[in-house]
């Protein structure tokens, strides 16, 4: 679909204007460029235009006005790099890390454990060899 060709008519009780409809199809295109799922069948392969058919279909949802102030600021409010962050510490690798450390250790000893008790066992040729030497 050409752009020439896209209807010149918006529902103006929706959508207030030009502006708007760009600003609604450039958000939406941004989703559909990072994965979304397009809401119509269309033959547009560009997810520019595919986002503007959605907006012109009435197949999108936005806010407006003193509501979408009001959502503004309750997103700006969230810090999301320090949410990212805060959630990549939960699962980070020095946690990873001090297990491993601990593992380390244990089997560690137990290596140690574990030749200790082959060495009593069968001992070893120098002190076989020595016991041999003193009988």
């Amino acid at each position: 679909m050409d752009l020439i060709s896209l209807p010149a008519e918006v529902d103006h009780q929706k959508i207030d204007g030009k502006f708007r409809l760009v600003i609604i199809a450039a958000q939406r295109a941004k989703e559909l460029s990072l994965g979304g799922k397009p809401r119509v069948t269309t033959k547009s392969k560009k997810v520019t235009t595919l986002a503007l058919e959605e907006a012109l279909q009435d197949k999108l949802e936005y806010i407006t006005g003193e509501e979408a102030r009001i959502a503004n600021e309750k997103a700006s409010k969230y810090d999301y790099r320090r949410l990212l962050e805060e959630s990549k510490k939960i699962g980070a690798p020095e946690d990873l890390s001090e297990l491993e450390k601990d593992l380390k250790v244990y089997l560690h000893e137990k290596e140690n454990l574990d030749k200790k008790a082959f060495e009593e066992l069968f001992g070893s040729k120098k002190e076989t060899e020595a016991e041999e030497t003193e009988e």
